[in-house]
């Protein structure tokens, strides 16, 4: 009992441990690989859950002086729809509803992640690649479908001299082939690294205030103004890392519509 005990501690203490996906329910296994629904399973499930309920009572009783959450609704909106614009001009508009779906479900996720006990399933790296790559071969189809071969216009900037225009197109397709790296690793990363030191700063009040008692929650003081600090950076950073995913995705979907600009 006494080892379940510090096991339980040290689970608790570590920092890592709290981005562990853990199995719910298993559906068998395929090739020898276990079909399971997770705990990052759920909380996507939940983040769709939430948008969807959230729009559907934002719009039920839609009205000219709007209330709380329809003004909500109508400001997301405003805001995505200005920045796809901003960077693609109208005719970006038709990404409109990939656009709003991933800032939405990033910025949620992320939310979520703030909740002490909830999951941050876009500290994963494997789901910040997936939206990653949506984007990524979104653009790479649409592009040859509008343009066809006039896509590769993308690697060959115009005004280039002919006697570094090699070098540029290897460069240009050198970076596009790693935009889906850059792409998910930012949100990935960023979101990583702020749970982790909050949890490591969360740690020093407990490691203080249980070993150095009364004194140890005078010099707790620190860790615990840090914490509260970070905590409202990392919401800061919530959304900024859903704005900057949801802009770079922008920018994308640029080239596939205007190769060569």
């Amino acid at each position: 009992m006494k080892s379940n005990g510090l096991k339980e501690d040290a689970s608790d203490m570590d920092p890592i441990h709290q981005f562990e996906i853990k199995k719910i329910v298993s559906f068998g296994h395929i090739g020898g690989v276990e079909i399971a629904f997770t705990n990052s399973a759920a909380f996507m499930f939940g983040a769709v859950a939430l948008i969807v309920g959230g729009l559907m009572l934002a719009t039920a009783g839609r009205a000219l002086v709007p209330g709380r959450f329809q003004s909500v609704a109508e400001i997301t909106y405003e805001f995505v729809a200005d920045m796809l614009r901003q960077c693609t001009g109208e005719a970006g508009m038709r990404f409109f509803p990939l656009v709003f779906t991933l800032f939405s479900f990033i910025l949620v996720l992320n939310l979520f992640g703030m909740i002490p006990g909830l999951f941050t399933v876009t500290s994963h790296i494997i789901v910040t690649v997936a939206l990653a790559l949506l984007v990524f071969v979104t653009v790479i189809g649409y592009g040859f479908w509008k343009n066809g071969l006039r896509f590769f216009k993308l690697f060959a900037p115009s005004g280039i001299p002919i006697y570094i225009l090699p070098l540029v197109v290897l460069i240009e397709i050198i970076s596009f082939l790693s935009r889906p790296l850059s792409h998910s690793v930012r949100l990935f990363a960023n979101m990583l690294a702020g749970h982790i030191t909050l949890k490591v700063f969360a740690g020093f009040i407990g490691m203080l205030a249980t070993g150095l008692g009364v004194f140890g929650f005078v010099v707790g003081i620190l860790p615990l103004s840090m914490t509260v600090a970070l905590t409202a950076l990392e919401l800061l950073v919530a959304f900024l890392q859903a704005y900057v995913f949801t802009m770079l995705t922008c920018i994308y979907l640029n080239d596939a519509l205007h190769p060569g600009h």
